[in-house]
């Protein structure tokens, strides 16, 4: 990290562009949310866990292309999964039935029989979840969320002061909205792994954004008098950057091994953290910073004079910073 141990970059002077960067793609993903709801009435493509319906995932011993099987019944929606050499499908069917015999997973199994013959394929698992438990999963994973973000602005309230806990807000959702964007973009399914990595992004991003927020608190405690708040906060970021680029770094190589290696079923898992890890690192620098500089610019630190013993006045910060 010996490029980064000098670093004085003007981050706050960077801004505007960081700030036309996220709003492209923030525009990008909201229109593919549009998209999606006229294409195929979701925004986003929820998995078995929250749209409700049945999951079977097949392999074939032989190779099999896509069209083969989506020619059986138009209705079920099919994907490829694992390598691009083998011929294993997720189908999803839309409809949930509890007896055995008249299962949706049955009935998939003896249309592939039909059509392809037995023993040609192999079911590896089914997953079915009833509508109301699929609904139930989108309220739980959207308070679970929610709940998080309160809880940050409440514990960076306490923890500094209410204008770095809205920083930090504002910071968070924007990596909640464009790692949205991006899952709308993409098409990938939306399953309680991926609400586990949403929550992972959460953390991540705040535990990155804490490490700035604390360096500029200590650097207002020690500033100077020709020191201004833009100031502070450059350097703060240039003395945490080491630190961030390290962390991002190792955990994008951990994670990267992960979607190469891992196998198809933690592949998604695992992009869904590489955005999160991105874009979070992203705007611990040109998000929160800056928001953090709008509210102070707004909303100017309150300072008042107290009496010394000795009858002279001096300043002292009220809040904690």
């Amino acid at each position: 990290m010996r490029i980064f141990a000098d670093a004085n970059y003007p981050f706050l002077s960077w801004r505007r562009y960081a700030y036309v960067g996220a709003g492209v793609l923030i525009l990008l993903g909201i229109a593919g949310m549009v998209y999606n709801s006229i294409t195929t009435g979701s925004w986003l493509n929820y998995g078995v866990d929250f749209s409700g319906g049945t999951l079977v995932q097949v392999d074939f011993v032989d190779q099999v292309e896509v069209e083969e099987v989506r020619a059986v019944d138009p209705s079920w929606q099919i994907s490829s999964f694992g390598e691009a050499d083998e011929s294993a499908f997720v189908i999803r069917v839309p409809t949930f039935e509890d007896e055995l015999e008249g299962s949706s997973a049955a009935v998939v199994e003896n249309a592939l029989n039909e059509a392809f013959g037995e023993g040609s394929f192999q079911i590896v698992r089914t997953e079915a979840v009833g509508p109301r438990v699929g609904d139930e999963l989108q309220l739980r994973a959207l308070y679970a969320i929610l709940i998080s973000m309160v809880a940050t602005l409440i514990y960076l309230a306490f923890r500094f002061e209410w204008r770095f806990g809205v920083a930090a807000l504002i910071s968070t959702a924007h990596d909640v909205v464009l790692a949205l964007g991006f899952l709308a973009l993409l098409r990938m399914e939306i399953s309680v792994s991926t609400v586990a990595a949403f929550l992972t992004i959460v953390g991540y991003s705040l535990n990155d954004t804490i490490v700035v927020f604390d360096r500029i608190r200590e650097n207002l405690r020690n500033r100077k008098r020709t020191d201004t708040f833009a100031s502070i906060i450059d350097r703060s970021i240039n003395e945490t950057l080491p630190r961030t680029v390290l962390t991002s770094a190792t955990t994008l190589v951990t994670l990267g091994s992960l979607y190469l290696f891992g196998g198809a079923v933690i592949r998604d898992f695992a992009l869904v953290l590489i955005i999160g890890i991105a874009v979070g690192t992203f705007s611990s620098i040109f998000i929160a910073s800056p928001a953090l500089a709008a509210i102070e610019a707004k909303w100017p630190h309150v300072q008042k004079r107290v009496r010394s013993g000795s009858g002279s006045t001096r300043k002292r910060e009220t809040a904690r910073v």
